[in-house]
């Protein structure tokens, strides 16, 4: 009991810890699109090179970048401007093989806002399509080698960043990238909501008569309320961020949370099974041909992959700041990732494989079918969709793969939901097997299983 509480106030820790403000290029809150802080002339990096203090995908015309200073006259004499480039531009110049001063560089940017007021707007007209745009901060001291920042005083800020709404006014905190994902949250939550006002009871009673795939349902049943706390925890957090650019960190982190928890129990669940029956049939068990006995070797291998699946989800969540459950896997974390996922949907589809071309029983090889469908579906997606969203700009990406990989997975969830659920084709395996089937509480009796 004691250790169970430590693990519990170390999780609340851990959690409350990874929801505070975070941002991208070593400026906390850059990847918000309202971003608070202060200017400092220290913090514009080395001469030339420069740091990000926001970035942001606009899209159509009136898209708006509102500043407010607290101290003007700190700001004018120090020659402060805020420089944009359009990403493509920046990058070209980062590569480019001529030589540019320091200053020569800045002055390439696409727009220059100079901070002589205490709030300005500077509208970003006829953008031809979505972009991502940097923010500089820039002022006389950013191109002196070997500056010194003790006698400076920093400006203190407050950056918004807006898209035009459907009627063209710039109220919109929301980026071409994130677009349409608060709605989508939205339906989702909805359609949860409403499946289970349908399926819940009957779901219920179907567990507490503790049949024959008793514990298999409570493990999916826990891996779907999950991704319904994800889901919901997500809409809070965009709820709150079509009102002032931040959302809520919390809420976001929250989100990520359920998500990691409930891939580690699928991966658990999916592998577990599999390697059990694989397990069984290389040692030809004819008593127990589809019974997981949770072997020192299924275990092992089941909870070696959870965790450095765990460890590489972590891990992205750090590298990636956005508050959502899938990134684009641009990070090292999201490369392996996907290396993974593919290495454990080949592994998985060639054990099923050997056990379908071997299997004589017409509704065995029917339910390893559909279990095999159902694996490969929950893995692959996301390595799929990440190949596919490369044929697409930037900004459509992380949508693609966020929403791609959501339905997927509920796909898979519900195909297995019908083969463990199903009264016709799991009770007559079930029948055939003379067993329980895997993850059963009662797996050493051979008694008849009543609904």
């Amino acid at each position: 009991m004691a250790e169970a509480r430590r693990r519990l106030l170390g999780l609340l820790a851990w959690v409350a810890a990874w929801s505070g403000p975070r941002g991208g290029g070593g400026f906390p809150g850059a990847e918000a699109k309202t971003v608070r802080g202060a200017f400092s002339s220290l913090a514009a990096g080395t001469p030339g090179a420069g740091r990000a203090v926001a970035q942001f995908q606009f899209h159509g015309d009136g898209a708006l970048l509102y500043l407010k200073i607290n101290n003007v006259a700190t700001a004018a004499g120090k020659e402060a401007k805020l420089h944009l480039f359009q990403a493509q531009e920046w990058l070209k110049l980062q590569e480019s093989s001529q030589e540019y001063s320091c200053k020569e560089k800045w002055s390439k940017a696409q727009l220059i806002l100079t901070l002589n007021s205490t709030e300005q707007n500077l509208t970003l007209s006829q953008v031809p399509y979505p972009d991502t745009w940097y923010v500089f901060y820039v002022d006389k001291f950013t191109c002196v080698e070997n500056y010194e920042s003790s006698e400076s005083e920093d400006v203190q800020f407050e950056l918004v960043l807006l898209n035009p709404d459907a009627e063209g006014n710039p109220l919109d905190h929301f980026s071409a990238g994130e677009s349409g994902l608060h709605e989508f949250f939205f339906l989702l939550v909805l359609a949860y909501f409403i499946t289970a006002c349908i399926y819940a009871q009957s779901l219920w009673q179907t567990i507490q008569k503790r049949g024959p795939m008793h514990t298999v349902l409570k493990v999916l049943s826990s891996v779907l309320l999950l991704q319904a706390a994800s889901a919901f925890a997500n809409y809070l957090h965009f709820s709150s961020y079509t009102k002032n650019g931040v959302g809520a960190p919390f809420m976001g982190s929250l989100a990520e949370l359920c998500d990691i928890l409930s891939q580690m129990q699928m991966l658990y669940l999916l592998l577990s099974l599999c390697m059990g029956w694989t397990l069984g049939k290389m040692k030809k068990s004819q008593s127990k041909p589809l019974q997981w006995d949770s072997t020192p070797t299924s275990t092992a291998i089941a909870v070696v992959v959870v965790v450095t699946q765990s460890i590489l989800l972590i891990w992205e969540q750090f590298e990636d700041t956005d508050h959502h459950s899938y990134h684009s896997h641009r990070s090292v974390a999201g490369g392996l990732l996907i290396g993974l996922r593919i290495c454990l949907a080949l592994l998985l589809g060639c054990g099923l494989y050997q056990i379908i071309r071997t299997e004589r029983s017409t509704l065995k090889r029917e339910f390893y079918i559909t279990f095999t469908k159902g694996s490969i579906v929950w893995f692959l997606c996301q390595p799929v969709l990440v190949a596919i969203s490369l044929m697409f700009r930037d900004y459509q990406r992380e949508k693609i793969i966020t929403i791609g990989v959501i339905l997927c997975q509920l796909l898979s969830m519900v195909l297995l939901y019908r083969l463990f659920v199903s009264h016709s084709l799991y009770w007559e395996v079930s029948s055939l097997s003379a067993v329980t089937l895997p993850l059963t509480v009662a797996s050493g009796h051979k008694s008849r299983h009543h609904f």
